[in-house]
């Protein structure tokens, strides 16, 4: 079949339009934006500012980092102690958040599909496809915990141990450069997978009514006839946000940070960029969609029968 990009989103901004301005209803962006604010709680980016090392800094020093750091804590139990209760909260913080943004999905799912203009309908009534979602994220952060742990515990012992063997002074920096490589490639699965979880797992459960394990056996098997397009759907999806991260930078700029303020707060942050949230959101559902009726999530529109003729 001849998969569409630009059409699905030309549907899915059509339908924002008529929904979030035709006509303009500040009542219904604070609600629809609340339930994309919870459908967002574990969507959020971190700071880019990463740490580098100095061109002068002993590599032998940044490989024996975690020996050092373990040593340290075992030199200050009462720091130790301090980050293991930071830890737990941490987790139970973010089993939380999770747990809101997995039922928040499907809110604002609802909202997207029906144009409506509720919260505690969507909430109860979704609460065992938002259960499911829960469970199946949790596994799969507790898998990539263990995966991107066992990573770093590879490149620490791995380089390390080249570094300390005294081969080549250029080594050590090949070694940094193929791990980086192969930790990309994984990272970029990983990025799909959450990718395709949210936008169309998610939406088949939703379709449905099935568990997340039933979703993805249904995705999956669509996904094997046609990977290159939704391979697409995710570079697009990159493009999209580059977009709006532009249009952020220059709204900023715009309002003489004034608009910078408000994009600080996070629940009037999502309210403020409902458009494109919106627009996003059904822009996933209309694209697959174009897959056949049984990945369809929009209700079908009644026809008005033809009246009959006067006798």
């Amino acid at each position: 079949m001849n998969v569409q990009f630009l059409e699905p989103f030309n549907r899915a901004w059509k339908r924002m339009t008529c929904a979030l301005f035709k006509p303009f209803d500040l009542h219904k962006w604070f609600v629809v934006g609340f339930n994309a604010f919870l459908a967002g709680l574990m969507s959020g980016t971190g700071g880019s500012g990463g740490s580098r090392i100095h061109k002068n800094a002993d590599l032998g020093e940044f490989f024996r980092f975690p020996a050092t750091a373990w040593a340290w804590l075992q030199g200050h139990p009462g720091w130790a102690m301090a980050i293991l209760f930071a830890g737990l909260v941490g987790i139970a913080v973010i089993l939380t958040l999770t747990w809101l943004s997995s039922r928040g999905i499907f809110m604002f799912m609802s909202s997207v599909v029906h144009d409506r203009v509720e919260i505690a309908k969507p909430w109860r009534e979704y609460q065992a496809e938002g259960n499911s979602l829960f469970v199946w994220r949790v596994l799969f952060g507790v898998f990539s915990f263990v995966l991107f742990g066992a990573l770093l515990a590879f490149f620490f012992i791995q380089g390390g141990a080249l570094y300390e063997a005294g081969l080549t002074r250029y080594l050590p920096w090949s070694f940094l450069l193929g791990f980086g490589l192969v930790a990309l490639g994984i990272a970029l699965v990983w990025g799909y997978i959450a990718l395709f979880l949210k936008e169309f797992v998610s939406a088949l459960m939703f379709k449905h009514r099935s568990t997340a394990g039933e979703a993805w056996r249904r995705f999956l098997a669509l996904f094997k006839a046609n990977a290159l397009p939704f391979i697409g759907f995710g570079l697009i999806t990159f493009l999209l946000v580059l977009v709006l991260v532009a249009a952020v930078i220059f709204f900023v700029l715009g309002t003489c940070c004034i608009g910078g303020l408000l994009l600080a707060i996070p629940y009037i942050s999502t309210v403020v960029l409902l458009p494109a949230l919106y627009a996003y959101r059904a822009f996933s559902l209309e694209f697959l969609a174009q897959f056949g009726p049984d990945y369809d999530v929009f209700p079908t529109p009644v026809v008005a029968e033809p009246a009959a003729p006067a006798v």
